[in-house]
């Protein structure tokens, strides 16, 4: 039985390379545009005044490094209303404890340290969850990580935070795994 069609016999095919192409041409990967605008899109790290999730961190740093992005660590804090305080400018303090500052400083440090732009926010509200949505509405992030240490925040809050970002935010989202409460 006799094999039928191009390519069968004993001479090599030929092959030919597209028209305004050559054999030797070498393909380059392009970035998305979302990449390569001057008006990228920045990987928001957003807690509510508490130390983040370790696994959240080197998520979101690698994701601005890959991206090239900036990075934005937010910590988002219930503002009390304390009149006095707000005129006395206690609400400018650092955060509660020493190592949510700490917590706050070291994504901001790291990312600096791959020449990334850094942008750190304290949010004051009233309303932390919809304060971290409005934020999330301004700056319109390529990626939103929520990575509060959850053994440090309430379930209540957090949980609310999660429902509240699913449902009111089209972005790519990421949370760190479940635990046992």
């Amino acid at each position: 039985m006799e094999a039928e069609g191009p390519g069968t016999g004993t001479e090599p095919s030929h092959l030919e390379a597209p028209i305004g192409m050559s054999a030797g041409h070498k393909l380059e990967r392009q970035r998305p545009n979302a990449i390569t605008s001057p008006a990228g899109r920045p990987i928001l790290l957003a807690t509510f005044g508490a130390p983040f999730d370790e696994e959240a961190v080197a998520v979101a740093v690698d994701a601005a490094v890959e991206a090239g992005e900036a990075l934005i660590v937010a910590n988002i804090t219930r503002l009390e209303p304390l009149g006095l305080s707000l005129m006395m400018g206690y609400d400018a303090l650092e955060e509660l404890t020493p190592d949510v500052s700490r917590s706050v400083r070291r994504p901001a440090r790291l990312a600096a340290e791959f020449g990334l732009r850094v942008e750190r926010l304290r949010v004051r509200s009233p309303r932390p969850v919809s304060a971290l949505l409005e934020l999330v509405r301004e700056r319109q992030p390529g990626l939103v990580v929520f990575g509060p240490d959850r053994r440090r925040l309430s379930r209540r809050l957090y949980r609310k935070a999660i429902v509240a970002l699913r449902a009111g935010v089209g972005y790519l989202m990421w949370f760190p795994p479940e635990i046992d409460w």
